[in-house]
Protein backbone atom coordinates (compact mmCIF):
# COMPACT_ATOMS: atom_id res chain seq x y z
CA UNK A 1 0.00 0.00 0.00
CA UNK A 2 1.36 3.74 -0.75
CA UNK A 3 1.41 5.95 1.72
CA UNK A 4 2.30 6.98 5.08
CA UNK A 5 5.71 5.28 5.52
CA UNK A 6 7.13 5.28 1.54
CA UNK A 7 10.59 5.50 0.98
CA UNK A 8 10.69 6.69 4.62
CA UNK A 9 14.14 5.15 6.41
CA UNK A 10 14.78 5.20 10.58
CA UNK A 11 18.21 5.87 11.47
CA UNK A 12 18.55 4.40 14.61
CA UNK A 13 21.56 4.44 16.75
CA UNK A 14 23.17 1.27 17.43
CA UNK A 15 24.38 1.91 21.59
CA UNK A 16 27.72 -0.32 22.00
CA UNK A 17 30.12 -0.72 25.31
CA UNK A 18 29.81 1.13 27.72
CA UNK A 19 26.79 3.73 25.88
CA UNK A 20 23.93 4.68 28.30
CA UNK A 21 20.94 6.64 27.42
CA UNK A 22 21.81 9.06 29.66
CA UNK A 23 25.02 9.80 27.58
CA UNK A 24 22.64 10.29 24.20
CA UNK A 25 20.72 12.16 26.12
CA UNK A 26 23.83 14.40 27.20
CA UNK A 27 25.45 14.23 23.82
CA UNK A 28 21.80 15.84 22.17
CA UNK A 29 21.77 18.56 24.81
CA UNK A 30 24.95 19.95 24.44
CA UNK A 31 24.22 19.59 20.59
CA UNK A 32 21.41 22.13 21.18
CA UNK A 33 22.84 24.40 23.50
CA UNK A 34 25.02 25.32 20.48
CA UNK A 35 22.24 25.75 18.31
CA UNK A 36 18.14 26.66 18.96
CA UNK A 37 18.03 24.54 22.02
CA UNK A 38 14.64 23.09 20.72
CA UNK A 39 12.88 20.05 22.58
CA UNK A 40 13.53 16.71 21.80
CA UNK A 41 12.91 13.21 22.43
CA UNK A 42 15.02 9.92 22.76
CA UNK A 43 13.37 6.73 22.32
CA UNK A 44 14.93 3.21 23.43
CA UNK A 45 13.44 0.98 20.89
CA UNK A 46 14.81 -1.99 23.13
CA UNK A 47 12.60 -0.80 25.74
CA UNK A 48 9.32 -1.28 23.79
CA UNK A 49 11.31 -4.83 22.84
CA UNK A 50 11.77 -5.46 26.71
CA UNK A 51 8.04 -4.68 27.31
CA UNK A 52 7.40 -7.43 24.49
CA UNK A 53 9.08 -9.98 26.12
CA UNK A 54 7.23 -9.40 29.35
CA UNK A 55 3.92 -9.66 27.61
CA UNK A 56 4.94 -12.94 25.94
CA UNK A 57 5.81 -14.25 29.57
CA UNK A 58 2.91 -12.88 31.97
CA UNK A 59 0.22 -13.12 29.71
CA UNK A 60 1.30 -16.16 27.59
CA UNK A 61 -2.39 -16.55 26.09
CA UNK A 62 -3.56 -13.02 25.79
CA UNK A 63 -2.75 -11.46 21.76
CA UNK A 64 -2.56 -7.72 22.11
CA UNK A 65 -3.12 -5.29 19.81
CA UNK A 66 -1.04 -2.64 20.29
CA UNK A 67 -3.46 0.67 20.95
CA UNK A 68 -2.31 3.67 18.38
CA UNK A 69 -3.69 6.28 20.35
CA UNK A 70 -1.35 6.25 22.61
CA UNK A 71 1.64 6.30 20.76
CA UNK A 72 1.32 6.38 16.54
CA UNK A 73 5.22 7.07 16.21
CA UNK A 74 5.53 5.04 12.73
CA UNK A 75 9.12 3.41 14.22
CA UNK A 76 6.66 1.86 17.12
CA UNK A 77 4.20 0.46 14.49
CA UNK A 78 6.90 -1.24 12.82
CA UNK A 79 8.48 -2.66 16.01
CA UNK A 80 5.34 -3.85 17.13
CA UNK A 81 4.32 -5.41 13.63
CA UNK A 82 7.23 -6.86 13.42
CA UNK A 83 6.93 -8.17 16.93
CA UNK A 84 3.66 -9.59 15.60
CA UNK A 85 0.99 -7.46 17.81
CA UNK A 86 -2.60 -6.76 16.26
CA UNK A 87 -3.69 -2.77 16.13
CA UNK A 88 -6.20 -0.94 17.97
CA UNK A 89 -7.30 2.13 15.64
CA UNK A 90 -9.53 4.85 17.03
CA UNK A 91 -9.72 6.65 13.45
CA UNK A 92 -9.32 6.17 9.56
CA UNK A 93 -5.53 8.36 10.13
CA UNK A 94 -4.23 5.27 12.65
CA UNK A 95 -6.22 2.86 10.20
CA UNK A 96 -4.07 4.22 7.35
CA UNK A 97 -0.44 4.32 9.19
CA UNK A 98 -0.87 0.69 10.38
CA UNK A 99 -1.96 -0.48 6.89
CA UNK A 100 0.96 1.44 5.66
CA UNK A 101 3.43 -1.44 7.38
CA UNK A 102 1.46 -4.09 6.15
CA UNK A 103 -0.36 -4.88 8.55
CA UNK A 104 -3.58 -7.57 7.43
CA UNK A 105 -7.43 -6.28 8.12
CA UNK A 106 -7.74 -9.54 10.41
CA UNK A 107 -4.92 -8.08 12.82
CA UNK A 108 -7.04 -4.63 13.06
CA UNK A 109 -9.70 -3.20 15.26
CA UNK A 110 -11.61 -0.03 14.49
CA UNK A 111 -11.75 0.59 18.13
CA UNK A 112 -13.34 4.14 18.17
CA UNK A 113 -17.11 4.01 19.99
CA UNK A 114 -18.82 7.01 18.27
CA UNK A 115 -17.45 6.63 14.34
CA UNK A 116 -17.52 8.92 11.45
CA UNK A 117 -19.87 7.16 8.59
CA UNK A 118 -17.63 8.10 5.78
CA UNK A 119 -14.73 6.15 7.99
CA UNK A 120 -16.74 3.35 8.67
CA UNK A 121 -17.27 3.18 4.98
CA UNK A 122 -13.37 3.14 4.63
CA UNK A 123 -13.08 0.21 7.13
CA UNK A 124 -15.83 -1.65 4.69
CA UNK A 125 -13.52 -1.11 1.58
CA UNK A 126 -10.25 -2.16 3.07
CA UNK A 127 -11.74 -5.16 5.05
CA UNK A 128 -11.35 -4.68 8.35
CA UNK A 129 -14.19 -5.88 10.02
CA UNK A 130 -13.67 -5.83 13.71
CA UNK A 131 -15.32 -2.90 14.99
CA UNK A 132 -16.38 -1.88 18.45
CA UNK A 133 -19.70 -0.93 19.54
CA UNK A 134 -21.74 0.14 22.63
CA UNK A 135 -25.51 1.70 21.41
CA UNK A 136 -27.85 1.19 19.03
CA UNK A 137 -27.25 4.31 16.94
CA UNK A 138 -23.83 3.20 16.74
CA UNK A 139 -25.07 -0.14 15.57
CA UNK A 140 -27.87 0.66 13.02
CA UNK A 141 -24.87 3.07 11.45
CA UNK A 142 -22.69 0.18 11.37
CA UNK A 143 -25.69 -2.41 9.50
CA UNK A 144 -25.87 0.51 6.69
CA UNK A 145 -22.07 1.15 6.16
CA UNK A 146 -20.69 -2.14 6.82
CA UNK A 147 -23.16 -4.90 6.59
CA UNK A 148 -20.36 -7.29 7.22
CA UNK A 149 -18.68 -5.95 10.11
CA UNK A 150 -18.31 -8.83 12.98
CA UNK A 151 -18.66 -6.61 16.13
CA UNK A 152 -17.43 -6.58 19.48
CA UNK A 153 -19.99 -5.35 22.04
CA UNK A 154 -18.02 -2.88 24.45
CA UNK A 155 -19.44 -3.05 27.71
CA UNK A 156 -19.09 -1.46 30.83
CA UNK A 157 -18.68 -3.79 34.42
CA UNK A 158 -20.32 -2.97 37.84
CA UNK A 159 -17.61 -3.80 40.01
CA UNK A 160 -15.59 -0.59 38.05
CA UNK A 161 -14.71 2.60 40.20
CA UNK A 162 -17.47 5.33 39.64
CA UNK A 163 -15.04 7.95 39.56
CA UNK A 164 -13.40 6.60 36.69
CA UNK A 165 -15.12 8.11 33.66
CA UNK A 166 -14.18 6.03 31.29
CA UNK A 167 -16.30 3.64 32.48
CA UNK A 168 -19.34 5.38 32.79
CA UNK A 169 -19.11 7.30 29.82
CA UNK A 170 -18.46 4.49 27.23
CA UNK A 171 -19.88 0.79 27.18
CA UNK A 172 -23.37 -0.56 27.24
CA UNK A 173 -24.72 -1.87 31.18
CA UNK A 174 -25.01 -5.85 31.10
CA UNK A 175 -29.06 -5.18 30.98
CA UNK A 176 -28.86 -3.32 28.09
CA UNK A 177 -26.59 -6.12 25.95
CA UNK A 178 -30.04 -8.45 25.03
CA UNK A 179 -31.27 -5.67 23.69
CA UNK A 180 -28.39 -4.76 21.52
CA UNK A 181 -27.74 -8.39 20.65
CA UNK A 182 -31.71 -8.76 19.80
CA UNK A 183 -31.25 -5.54 17.31
CA UNK A 184 -28.04 -7.04 15.29
CA UNK A 185 -29.87 -10.40 14.96
CA UNK A 186 -32.48 -8.32 13.22
CA UNK A 187 -30.39 -5.91 11.38
CA UNK A 188 -28.10 -8.61 10.21
CA UNK A 189 -24.74 -7.37 11.96
CA UNK A 190 -23.05 -10.27 12.87
CA UNK A 191 -21.34 -10.02 16.58
CA UNK A 192 -18.52 -11.92 17.29
CA UNK A 193 -17.50 -10.82 20.95
CA UNK A 194 -17.05 -8.45 23.99
CA UNK A 195 -14.67 -5.94 25.19
CA UNK A 196 -14.89 -4.34 28.70
CA UNK A 197 -12.94 -1.56 30.04
CA UNK A 198 -10.47 -1.43 33.44
CA UNK A 199 -9.05 1.37 34.27
CA UNK A 200 -5.27 0.89 34.06
CA UNK A 201 -4.76 1.69 37.58
CA UNK A 202 -7.16 -1.25 38.72
CA UNK A 203 -5.56 -3.04 41.55
CA UNK A 204 -8.49 -5.07 42.41
CA UNK A 205 -8.88 -8.58 41.40
CA UNK A 206 -12.27 -8.41 41.89
CA UNK A 207 -13.10 -5.89 38.43
CA UNK A 208 -11.55 -8.45 36.68
CA UNK A 209 -13.38 -11.41 38.04
CA UNK A 210 -16.45 -9.39 37.58
CA UNK A 211 -15.36 -8.22 33.91
CA UNK A 212 -14.88 -11.83 33.01
CA UNK A 213 -17.98 -13.03 34.39
CA UNK A 214 -20.65 -10.32 32.97
CA UNK A 215 -18.54 -11.35 29.67
CA UNK A 216 -19.36 -15.14 30.29
CA UNK A 217 -23.35 -14.03 30.46
CA UNK A 218 -23.35 -12.01 27.39
CA UNK A 219 -21.65 -14.88 25.57
CA UNK A 220 -24.68 -17.16 26.94
CA UNK A 221 -26.91 -14.37 25.76
CA UNK A 222 -25.44 -14.48 22.22
CA UNK A 223 -25.62 -17.89 21.45
CA UNK A 224 -29.27 -17.97 22.91
CA UNK A 225 -29.78 -15.49 20.25
CA UNK A 226 -28.14 -17.54 17.65
CA UNK A 227 -24.41 -15.53 16.99
CA UNK A 228 -21.12 -17.55 17.18
CA UNK A 229 -19.25 -15.29 19.48
CA UNK A 230 -15.40 -16.32 19.82
CA UNK A 231 -13.65 -13.54 20.82
CA UNK A 232 -12.66 -11.83 24.40
CA UNK A 233 -11.40 -8.68 24.58
CA UNK A 234 -9.98 -7.05 27.84
CA UNK A 235 -9.50 -3.96 26.75
CA UNK A 236 -6.82 -1.61 27.50
CA UNK A 237 -5.47 0.05 30.88
CA UNK A 238 -2.77 -1.76 31.48
CA UNK A 239 0.16 0.66 33.49
CA UNK A 240 2.90 -2.18 32.99
CA UNK A 241 3.63 -2.77 36.90
CA UNK A 242 4.88 -5.90 38.03
CA UNK A 243 1.66 -6.16 40.06
CA UNK A 244 -0.63 -5.93 38.12
CA UNK A 245 0.90 -8.04 35.71
CA UNK A 246 0.76 -10.42 38.53
CA UNK A 247 -2.73 -10.51 39.50
CA UNK A 248 -3.89 -10.81 35.95
CA UNK A 249 -1.59 -13.83 35.47
CA UNK A 250 -2.14 -15.21 38.47
CA UNK A 251 -6.22 -14.35 39.44
CA UNK A 252 -7.88 -13.91 35.83
CA UNK A 253 -6.24 -16.37 34.07
CA UNK A 254 -7.71 -18.94 36.80
CA UNK A 255 -11.50 -17.22 36.15
CA UNK A 256 -10.07 -17.22 32.07
CA UNK A 257 -10.54 -20.94 32.79
CA UNK A 258 -13.48 -21.45 34.36
CA UNK A 259 -15.43 -19.26 32.24
CA UNK A 260 -14.03 -19.59 29.10
CA UNK A 261 -11.57 -22.66 28.89
CA UNK A 262 -9.03 -23.21 26.13
CA UNK A 263 -12.01 -25.89 24.74
CA UNK A 264 -14.38 -23.19 23.84
CA UNK A 265 -11.97 -21.86 21.29
CA UNK A 266 -12.46 -18.13 22.01
CA UNK A 267 -9.72 -15.56 21.50
CA UNK A 268 -8.22 -13.50 24.19
CA UNK A 269 -6.91 -10.44 23.44
CA UNK A 270 -6.01 -6.80 25.18
CA UNK A 271 -5.16 -3.74 23.69
CA UNK A 272 -1.93 -2.64 25.75
CA UNK A 273 -0.76 1.13 24.74
CA UNK A 274 1.34 2.90 27.49
CA UNK A 275 2.44 -0.95 28.64
CA UNK A 276 4.61 -1.02 25.69
CA UNK A 277 5.74 2.82 25.28
CA UNK A 278 5.39 4.85 27.86
CA UNK A 279 9.18 3.93 29.45
CA UNK A 280 10.98 3.85 26.00
CA UNK A 281 10.46 7.80 25.38
CA UNK A 282 12.66 10.54 27.31
CA UNK A 283 11.86 14.18 26.62
CA UNK A 284 14.48 17.08 27.27
CA UNK A 285 12.92 20.40 27.43
CA UNK A 286 14.42 23.64 27.93
CA UNK A 287 13.13 26.47 30.60
CA UNK A 288 12.81 29.70 28.26
CA UNK A 289 11.43 32.25 31.12
CA UNK A 290 11.20 32.35 34.83
CA UNK A 291 8.99 34.37 37.43
CA UNK A 292 9.67 34.36 41.41
CA UNK A 293 6.39 34.27 43.48
CA UNK A 294 5.68 34.95 47.10
CA UNK A 295 4.20 31.80 49.20
CA UNK A 296 0.73 34.01 49.29
CA UNK A 297 0.96 33.83 45.19
CA UNK A 298 1.50 37.74 44.21
CA UNK A 299 4.79 37.71 41.67
CA UNK A 300 7.58 39.38 42.80
CA UNK A 301 10.91 40.20 42.05
CA UNK A 302 13.90 37.62 43.77
CA UNK A 303 15.33 40.65 44.96
CA UNK A 304 12.27 41.96 46.81
CA UNK A 305 11.79 38.92 48.97
CA UNK A 306 12.80 39.51 52.90
CA UNK A 307 15.25 37.45 54.09
CA UNK A 308 12.29 34.76 56.02
CA UNK A 309 10.77 34.21 52.63
CA UNK A 310 11.59 31.27 50.85
CA UNK A 311 10.46 31.97 47.39
CA UNK A 312 8.02 29.98 45.16
CA UNK A 313 9.31 29.65 41.14
CA UNK A 314 7.60 29.32 38.03
CA UNK A 315 9.19 27.85 35.37
CA UNK A 316 8.61 27.97 31.59
CA UNK A 317 9.55 25.31 29.21
CA UNK A 318 9.37 25.36 25.30
CA UNK A 319 7.31 22.59 25.69
CA UNK A 320 3.38 22.39 27.28
CA UNK A 321 0.08 20.47 26.95
CA UNK A 322 -0.39 22.12 23.63
CA UNK A 323 2.44 20.18 22.39
CA UNK A 324 4.45 17.24 23.77
CA UNK A 325 2.65 16.87 26.79
CA UNK A 326 -0.87 16.68 25.24
CA UNK A 327 -1.50 13.60 27.59
CA UNK A 328 -1.88 16.33 30.32
CA UNK A 329 -5.34 17.14 28.93
CA UNK A 330 -6.54 14.00 29.16
CA UNK A 331 -5.63 13.64 32.84
CA UNK A 332 -2.53 11.24 32.12
CA UNK A 333 0.12 12.24 35.10
CA UNK A 334 2.99 13.91 34.60
CA UNK A 335 5.80 12.79 36.66
CA UNK A 336 8.23 15.49 38.20
CA UNK A 337 11.39 15.82 35.85
CA UNK A 338 15.20 15.64 36.97
CA UNK A 339 17.62 18.54 36.15
CA UNK A 340 19.92 18.37 33.56
CA UNK A 341 23.59 17.39 35.68
CA UNK A 342 25.45 19.86 33.82
CA UNK A 343 23.02 22.82 35.05
CA UNK A 344 22.99 23.08 38.90
CA UNK A 345 25.14 21.35 41.79
CA UNK A 346 24.04 17.99 43.50
CA UNK A 347 23.59 19.59 46.90
CA UNK A 348 21.95 22.92 45.84
CA UNK A 349 18.85 23.69 47.79
CA UNK A 350 15.49 22.88 46.41
CA UNK A 351 12.55 25.38 46.12
CA UNK A 352 8.78 25.00 45.43
CA UNK A 353 8.32 25.38 41.62
CA UNK A 354 5.40 24.54 38.73
CA UNK A 355 6.30 23.95 35.34
CA UNK A 356 3.83 25.91 32.12
CA UNK A 357 4.03 25.75 28.53
CA UNK A 358 4.87 28.77 26.37
CA UNK A 359 1.40 29.50 25.81
CA UNK A 360 0.71 31.67 28.38
CA UNK A 361 -2.85 30.05 29.07
CA UNK A 362 -3.63 29.41 32.41
CA UNK A 363 -4.56 25.61 31.48
CA UNK A 364 -1.24 25.09 30.18
CA UNK A 365 0.28 24.03 33.54
CA UNK A 366 2.50 20.96 32.92
CA UNK A 367 3.46 20.27 36.74
CA UNK A 368 1.54 22.21 39.38
CA UNK A 369 3.98 21.64 42.01
CA UNK A 370 7.84 19.80 42.58
CA UNK A 371 11.01 20.60 44.32
CA UNK A 372 13.48 21.45 41.83
CA UNK A 373 16.59 24.09 42.56
CA UNK A 374 16.63 27.33 41.49
CA UNK A 375 17.30 27.19 37.36
CA UNK A 376 18.23 29.71 35.16
CA UNK A 377 17.01 30.45 31.56
CA UNK A 378 18.71 28.14 28.98
CA UNK A 379 18.65 24.99 31.50
CA UNK A 380 17.33 21.91 30.99
CA UNK A 381 14.62 19.52 32.47
CA UNK A 382 14.29 15.90 31.25
CA UNK A 383 11.27 14.03 31.50
CA UNK A 384 11.20 10.13 31.45
CA UNK A 385 7.68 7.71 30.95
CA UNK A 386 7.10 10.36 28.28
CA UNK A 387 6.21 8.38 25.68
CA UNK A 388 2.47 8.06 25.91
CA UNK A 389 -0.19 10.37 24.78
CA UNK A 390 2.39 13.18 24.44
CA UNK A 391 3.86 12.59 20.60
CA UNK A 392 0.80 14.55 18.85
CA UNK A 393 1.73 17.46 16.96
CA UNK A 394 0.75 20.93 18.02
CA UNK A 395 -2.70 21.75 19.46
CA UNK A 396 -2.28 25.28 18.68
CA UNK A 397 -0.49 27.86 16.51
CA UNK A 398 0.35 30.58 19.20
CA UNK A 399 3.26 28.75 20.61
CA UNK A 400 5.38 28.80 17.56
CA UNK A 401 7.40 25.95 18.92
CA UNK A 402 8.43 23.25 16.36
CA UNK A 403 7.28 19.84 16.76
CA UNK A 404 10.14 18.02 18.79
CA UNK A 405 12.42 15.85 16.65
CA UNK A 406 12.84 11.80 17.93
CA UNK A 407 16.08 10.67 18.21
CA UNK A 408 15.86 6.55 18.16
CA UNK A 409 18.44 4.70 19.76
CA UNK A 410 18.82 0.68 20.76
CA UNK A 411 21.38 -1.14 22.81
CA UNK A 412 23.67 -3.58 20.32
CA UNK A 413 21.72 -6.36 23.17
CA UNK A 414 18.83 -5.71 22.16
CA UNK A 415 18.86 -5.46 18.66
CA UNK A 416 20.36 -9.13 18.69
CA UNK A 417 17.86 -10.47 20.96
CA UNK A 418 15.26 -9.06 19.01
CA UNK A 419 15.98 -10.81 15.82
CA UNK A 420 15.34 -14.00 17.61
CA UNK A 421 12.04 -12.92 19.03
CA UNK A 422 11.18 -11.67 15.59
CA UNK A 423 11.88 -15.14 14.17
CA UNK A 424 9.70 -16.59 16.80
CA UNK A 425 6.67 -14.86 15.40
CA UNK A 426 7.15 -16.53 11.80
CA UNK A 427 7.32 -13.39 10.12
CA UNK A 428 9.47 -13.91 7.46
CA UNK A 429 13.05 -11.68 8.04
CA UNK A 430 12.95 -9.42 5.24
CA UNK A 431 9.59 -7.77 6.05
CA UNK A 432 10.95 -6.92 9.56
CA UNK A 433 12.06 -3.47 10.37
CA UNK A 434 12.71 -3.49 6.70
CA UNK A 435 12.37 0.71 7.38
CA UNK A 436 15.16 0.61 9.70
CA UNK A 437 19.30 2.27 9.28
CA UNK A 438 21.30 1.16 12.07
CA UNK A 439 24.07 3.71 12.43
CA UNK A 440 26.73 2.85 14.83
CA UNK A 441 26.47 5.60 17.77
CA UNK A 442 29.62 7.41 18.50
CA UNK A 443 29.21 9.59 21.57
CA UNK A 444 30.26 13.78 21.04
CA UNK A 445 29.65 13.14 17.30
CA UNK A 446 27.58 15.79 16.25
CA UNK A 447 27.82 14.51 13.07
CA UNK A 448 26.42 11.06 13.37
CA UNK A 449 23.45 12.94 15.39
CA UNK A 450 22.64 15.44 12.72
CA UNK A 451 21.89 11.97 10.79
CA UNK A 452 19.76 10.54 13.71
CA UNK A 453 16.91 13.80 13.81
CA UNK A 454 13.98 12.09 12.59
CA UNK A 455 10.56 14.21 13.18
CA UNK A 456 7.63 12.74 15.57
Amino acid sequence: MKGITDDLQYSVALLEGGTALCDVIDNHIDDQTLSERNAFFVADLGVIMRQHVRWRTHMTQIRPYYAVRCNSSPAVIEVLAALGSGFACSNKSELELVQSHGIPPEDIIYSGVCKQVSQIKYAAKNGIDLLVCDNEAELRKISRCHPNAKLLLQVTTEASNPSDEMSMTFGCSLKDCRHLLESAKELGVQVVGVRSHISSSCEDDQVYVHAISDARCIFDMGEEIGFSMNILDIGGGFSGSESQLDLINNTVMSVMDMYFPSSCGVSIIAEPGSFFVSSAFTLAVNIICKEVAARDGKDQEQEHLSPNDEPEFQYYMNEGVYGSFSGKLSETPIPPPSVHKQSTSLDAPVFSSSLWGPSGDDLDQVVEHCLLPELNIGDWLVFQHAGAYNLGQTLSTTTNSPTPHVYYVISSRDWQVSRFDMQDTGIAQENTLKSFSLVPYFFNSCQTEAALSIPA
